[in-house]
């Protein structure tokens, strides 16, 4: 045996099953180089969670690792004999079986990925699936669950994720429509409403730019309306709305401006 041994390590074959396995090192050391440096390009021009990224990078790395593993065992059977044919054909079998069975875990892993890369959404962002709307609390290679703000937790699995509106990736913008009667002084009103936004520019936080009044936006059967805009952070523009509807209507209140609001006469008919 020990005789067999000392022949095939000093034969061709041997040193051809060296240099092939050398060839397969380099291989992967230079794609892990060439994918981890790609990976970190990406970082730096797309804000994401770094984390998660070097999470599926190091899970990406290991797979390659293990494939060019097996294909090594595979050249050292073979050098040495070993019928690798008829291992690698029952291999198939299994392989195929398994991938029938596990295709839709596949095709979750793999969209699971393409979300991450891709940066689709992130974890806290505020999203809309199918109708659903909420925040993302978890991001998983299988499944992304959406928590509703009323409660309501969705769980969708990633291969059925196809469409997405996101609203967490760029800012929001406020809008307040302000009804006036149409007897007060518009030149007033505007005054009025562009006091109140130099006053709160400084006073909200969730501004990302200055509060701007548009003017008079239409003509209502029974009143003046005004438009008043802000840029705000994503998803803030609620708040933000709540925020200038107060604080217009004291000044307003403060100034004697009148709000109109629907009013009913009553006429008795009757002559005196």
């Amino acid at each position: 045996m020990f005789e067999n041994i000392g022949k095939f390590i000093t034969s061709k074959d041997f040193i051809q099953t060296i240099l092939i396995l050398i060839g397969l090192i380099v291989i992967y050391l230079l794609f892990k180089s060439i994918f981890n440096k790609a990976i970190q390009h990406h970082i730096k021009k797309v804000s994401i969670d770094v984390k998660k990224i070097n999470t599926l990078k190091s899970l990406f790395i290991n797979i390659v690792k293990w494939l060019f593993i097996f294909i090594g065992i595979l050249v050292v059977l073979d050098a040495f004999g070993i019928p690798v044919s008829t291992l690698v054909a029952s291999l198939g079998v299994v392989g195929v079986v398994l991938g029938l069975a596990l295709q839709d875990t596949l095709k979750d892993f793999i969209s699971g990925i393409c979300i991450v890369f891709e940066n689709q959404f992130s974890v806290g962002d505020t999203i809309e699936i199918g109708g659903f709307k909420g925040e993302v609390i978890v991001l998983g290679l299988k499944t992304t669950r959406i928590k509703k703000y009323t409660g309501e937790i969705k769980i969708v699995s990633n291969r059925n994720i196809t469409e997405v509106i996101n609203y967490s990736k760029s800012n929001s913008l406020a809008i307040v429509d302000v009804s006036v009667a149409y007897e007060e002084d518009v030149n007033k009103v505007e005054q009025i409403l562009n006091q109140t936004a130099e006053r709160l520019n400084n006073d909200i936080k969730e501004l990302k730019d200055k509060i701007e009044v548009l003017g008079i936006e239409k003509l209502d059967d029974s009143s003046v309306v005004f438009r008043v805009t802000a840029v705000t952070k994503a998803m803030e523009h609620y708040q933000v709305q709540r925020k200038l509807l107060k604080e217009i209507k004291l000044d307003l209140d403060n100034n004697n401006i009148k709000i109109p609001y629907p009013q009913l006469e009553v006429h008795n008919g009757i002559k005196l």
